[in-house]
This record gives structure tokens, sequence and C-alpha cells, in this order.
């Protein structure tokens, strides 16, 4: 669901506008870090990838972390704009959520390259002001874009009625952030992980569905 869009290698260079220039540092910029993961990439990594210098990007964003802020909001627009194509492509909301929730689904999500990565790298760098912000700021955008997935699965009667959306938005996502530390501390992870999933949804849907 969430991988990167790469750009062709080689292209040629033009000169862009202040904007354009922005807009094409960030998304190299969150292709390396979802590659590479925010402390092994770097700002002349980024440089290369697009043909400039390195004071070109630094120019522009003053700072890795700087940066990665915006990578950060990049990336929640991303997720944001695929949580609702799914949503309106889904013939089920329930069923949606189950997706979501699945181990594979959190794998792909989590693995080098996708945007996973870069969430889970902003979680450990909340101590930079700017990069908190950004957190705080875009990951409770992509919590009222679920919010309103999860509203809309009440309103079709798939979800349970007494349900506060945006608490159970957030229970979701914390699952699905969670995965970095399952992976690291738990046995058996992906048996569990199954489990967890199942009651989560259980917590999720009507009475009248079935969890499995």
């Amino acid at each position: 669901m969430a991988r990167t869009h790469s750009s062709p290698p080689g292209r040629p260079r033009t000169r862009l506008s202040a904007a354009d220039r922005r807009a094409s540092i960030i998304d190299a910029a969150t292709q390396a870090f979802a590659e590479s993961g925010y402390q092994r990439a770097t700002m002349g990594q980024i440089a290369t990838r697009l043909g400039v210098t390195e004071p070109v990007v630094f120019q522009n964003f003053g700072s890795k972390t700087g940066l990665y802020a915006a990578v950060v909001a990049h990336a929640t627009g991303q997720m944001a704009a695929m949580m609702r194509e799914l949503a309106d492509h889904s013939d089920s909301i329930g069923g949606l959520l189950r997706q979501l929730l699945s181990p594979d689904h959190i794998d792909e999500l989590h693995a080098p390259g996708s945007l996973g990565v870069i969430f889970a790298d902003a979680m450990t760098l909340t101590a930079e002001p700017a990069i908190g912000a950004a957190v705080r700021a875009h990951v409770g955008e992509l919590a009222d874009v679920l919010a309103e997935v999860i509203a809309r699965g009440q309103r079709d009667g798939e979800l349970r009625a007494d349900l506060d959306a945006e608490s159970a938005a957030w229970l979701v996502l914390s699952f699905l952030s969670a995965h970095p530390f399952r992976s690291a501390v738990m046995p058996n992870r992906r048996h569990l992980e199954e489990h967890i999933a199942a009651m989560t949804l259980g917590m999720l849907l009507d009475q009248s569905e079935s969890p499995s």
C-alpha cells in the first residue's frame, strides 16, 4: 500500500521554480529516507539523486531535520490519499480494516522503501523540535482520515455504532506503528500479531460481523 514512487535515473536537468525545486527535493528525500532510514541517508545522497549540489538541498530546508519534517508532511499526504482511495474502492470498510491490520500488510508497510519506515523513524526523533511538531501535526491528519473511514463504516452498519471514531482511529494507528516494537521483542510475533489483529478488529466490527 505504501511504497514510495521512484523517478527514472539520469533524467536531464531543467530549471525549476522554487516550489518545484522544493517538491523535487522532498520526493527524492522521501525515497532515500524510506530506503535507508534517517540515520543512514545523507543530504549528499539526496542531492546526487537530483543531480544538484548538497548546498542546494540545505538552502531549501536549512538542515537534515528540517528536510525530514517536510518529508513527514509529504508522506502523511501520500498515506492519507491512499487511505481515501482504498476506502472509495472498497466494497467493505470492515474488509478494508481487516486488510490494514493483517500481518502481511504490516510487514509490507514497514519494509525498506515503504512509507512506514518514515513514520517509524520519526517516532524516534520527536526530541528534534521540527520533527516533533511535524509528527504531532501530520500524524493527527492521518488519524482524522482514518476516523472518516471508520465513521463511514458506522454509517454503513459494518462497525459498532457506539464507537468513538477518533479513538478507534488512534487504536488502529497504534497497532500499525508498533510493528518495530513487536518485531524486536515479541516471541512468535506473527502468530501473536494475527491474534492481536483479530481482537482489534473484533472491537471495531458490529456484533453481527465476524472478526475471522
